[in-house]
């Protein structure tokens, strides 16, 4: 196993135990209420954030953009390299995603 694997495994464990996360994982990566929020990809963490979270971390050179087969760069879902920031912005990704859209609580 790649060390990226390993620390990727590892944020899985971390959020999996969390029992206030409800984190489901699976081949594709990681759910919260049946959507995805992080994945691995080529040694990088992939995450959804806010789009104005994603653009300050490509900004500031901390995540590239993430290329997506639906039509190009993505402007929420970002490539992180960094290992070390991976366990933070897994869990943004899981509380962004996991949030009920705004109006739509009734």
């Amino acid at each position: 196993m790649d060390e990226a694997q390993a620390t990727f495994d590892a944020v899985t464990d971390e959020l999996l135990q969390d029992t206030d996360y409800d984190v489901d994982a699976t081949p594709d990566g990681l759910l919260v209420k049946g959507h995805l929020f992080a994945f691995l990809e080529g040694g990088d963490l992939v995450v959804e954030l806010p789009e104005a979270r994603s653009a300050d971390l490509r900004e500031r050179g901390v995540a590239s953009p993430f290329h997506s087969t639906r039509g190009g760069d993505s402007r929420t879902w970002v490539r992180v390299g960094d290992r070390e920031l991976w366990s933070e912005l897994a869990r943004e990704a899981h509380e962004y995603v996991g949030e009920p859209p705004v109006g739509r609580q009734s």
